[in-house]
């Protein structure tokens, strides 16, 4: 009988699958137990941290990223190889970074436990990918580089077919830039079996047969096997996949399933059935507490026709289901193809998915193109760097206005070491002002998480963790919504003797919201008669506060900032005069609706 050949698999399950089912809120000792069992079923090699699921800790969980990482190795033991996900000059961030902050990003996760960092930018601009893997490379870090794939929407041509990705991958030979692997990496896992067979053909005719590559891919539209199939026939050596319950839909394919597609074939993955379930069942009991959201795991035809990646779609329709719009869900992922197509064909991967989205979001809420995100206008002006195709004319003009921000073409590196906003200096005197120590992982922290950085190294961070709903559980502290006789109300829950109070809510009636548990409860105070109110137009987060109770203001002048949906929303003065009385704090949860200001 002929060898067959051993096919490298990385486990995604504690990463890209918890991110992408669960949208990263597990807490690590909770997956600890199951990392032993995917040990001792013959799995080496991790996806174990980087990506969304960094953030995520320090925004969710109250727990320190770099910490969990060096838990998580010292369950696997030396000889793992434990990767992370990086996002080129943005690297574990939403927004370009100084070289000052890639240069500790590649230090600090060599210094906590990371072997190899797979690095992509969503533009595939080869500019964003030099300076950072050069500095992965200085730390004696396997670079992994990747190239991003989606399929474009219906009657859409020009990026994302065969000779696009061959252009990237000389862009990249090219360059010199280092690297000890390649990756295709699909994170909408939209890209056709028959694309991706030519593609990896391609690169393999490119680099010879010495070079490893990697197919990555998500089961979100259900061709997530055929895709690792006709990647295999096509030459590639190693698959990325995941195990249940965080595989399947907007995660990676199933090890077991794999297995079971591949037995009769020429290929392994030199796993035992039973030890795969076993890690499997164990998993699964790990997990069981926690809410599983009914699309994480399902087949979503739609996202073919409107590319979303199936590691930010859980975390987004979580956050819709925080606001109590999750009705909205179908329309804005329709609009996705607008964005999409009018955006210049960004791969839709972090941090691109996340503008369309945001964009997406802001056209179904706002009226088409009435409002633009500060990460899709940017992007379509050039910040993050060149789009595959030139963004919509039109688009980028209406942006520009709205931003004032003036198009460019020059380096993002280049711009964001122009801002001393980023450079390591600011964050240590951020940090020494708030007097927090200004060790290299704090200041780490506080630039790639903002505000939530800090709040997070002061110890205020709110503690986000979905559970299941038990029969007789008591509602937990928050502020929540709640309709009685088609009459919508903000209130807020708290334990002991507080003073709770009660306001009525003058947005349209929709379904009552299930926000996300907080740490402590924020009363909703009632609004002063007299004078004109403020109101909020959408639900999510106090972001910032610009006008104080005293202050004069004009009309169509900011008052505060909300953060919906990763966004930041200005609420302006409908009218002038003097704000009587500031009804909400920095971190409240609000309504659509609910009164914010009173101006008098």
């Amino acid at each position: 009988m002929a060898t067959k050949k051993h096919i490298s698999v990385m486990d995604t399950t504690f990463r890209d699958g918890l991110q992408s089912v669960y949208g990263g809120r597990v807490l690590i000792d909770d997956i600890l137990p199951a990392v032993k069992y995917a040990k001792e079923a013959g799995i080496s090699h991790f996806e174990f941290g980087g990506g969304a699921r960094f953030q995520s800790l320090f925004f969710y969980l109250q727990e320190n990223a770099f910490e969990s990482m060096d838990k998580f190795r010292a369950e696997v033991g030396q000889e793992a190889n434990l990767q992370t996900l990086s996002r080129g000059v943005n690297t574990v961030m939403l927004d370009t970074s100084s070289k000052e902050m890639i240069n500790l990003h590649a230090k600090l996760f060599k210094k906590h436990s990371t072997t190899t960092i797979r690095n992509f930018d969503a533009l595939n601009d080869v500019r964003n990918l030099q300076y950072s893997g050069e500095c992965i490379k200085k730390y004696s870090l396997n670079h992994e580089v990747a190239i991003t794939m989606m399929e474009l929407p219906p009657n859409c041509s020009g990026a994302h077919d065969v000779e696009f990705y061959e252009r990237v991958l000389r862009n990249i030979l090219d360059s010199g830039l280092p690297y000890d692997s390649i990756c295709f990496k699909d994170a909408s896992g939209t890209s056709s079996p028959k694309k991706v067979y030519e593609t990896i053909k391609m690169a393999r005719k490119l680099v010879g047969n010495k070079t490893h590559i990697r197919m990555h891919t998500h089961d979100t539209i259900g061709v997530g096997i055929s895709v690792y199939l006709a990647a295999l026939d096509a030459g590639v050596d190693g698959i990325d996949l995941a195990n249940s319950p965080v595989s399947g839909g907007t995660s990676q394919p199933d090890i077991l399933t794999m297995m079971q597609a591949l037995k009769g074939s020429k290929y392994s993955l030199g796993f035992e059935s039973d030890k795969i379930f076993k890690y499997q069942e164990t998993l699964k009991k790990q997990l069981d507490k926690y809410y599983l959201p009914p699309e994480a795991t399902r087949i979503n035809p739609l996202i073919a026709l409107s590319p979303m990646p199936g590691g930010a779609l859980t975390a987004n329709t979580q956050m819709m289901r925080d606001e109590g719009i999750m009705d909205k869900f179908p329309a804005i992922l329709k609009e996705m193809k607008e964005v999409v197509v009018k955006g210049g064909y960004g791969t839709s991967a972090t941090p691109v998915s996340q503008f369309y989205w945001q964009q997406a979001y802001s056209n179904v809420m706002f009226g088409s193109w009435k409002e633009f995100s500060n990460g899709y206008g940017k992007m379509i002006l050039g910040y993050f760097g060149k789009t595959p195709v030139e963004p919509d004319k039109e688009i980028v003009k209406l942006a520009s206005k709205k931003l004032n921000l003036e198009p460019t073409n020059k380096n993002p590196l280049e711009l964001a070491e122009d801002d001393v906003s980023k450079k390591m200096d600011a964050w240590i005197e951020r940090l020494e002002l708030e007097e927090i120590e200004t060790t290299e992982e704090n200041v780490f922290i506080a630039a790639s998480c903002g505000e939530r950085g800090i709040a997070f190294l002061k110890g205020i961070s709110p503690l986000s963790v979905r559970y299941k709903e038990e029969k007789g559980a008591k509602m937990a502290n928050g502020n929540y919504t709640v309709v009685v006789d088609g009459e919508k109300f903000n209130v807020s829950v708290a334990d002991g003797d507080v003073d709770i109070k009660v306001t009525a809510n003058s947005a349209p009636t929709k379904a009552p919201a299930q926000p996300a548990p907080k740490q402590e409860a924020t009363s909703t105070p009632t609004a002063n008669a007299g004078g004109s109110e403020v109101v909020a137009n959408v639900s999510g987060n106090v972001w910032k506060i610009l006008k104080n109770k005293g202050d004069s203001v004009q009309a169509g002048e900011v008052v505060l900032i909300l953060e919906a949906m990763k966004m930041e929303i200005e609420i302006e003065a409908s009218t002038s005069g003097t704000i009587g009385d500031m009804l909400v704090n920095p971190n409240d949860a609000v309504n659509e609706g609910q009164v914010l200001a009173t101006i008098v």
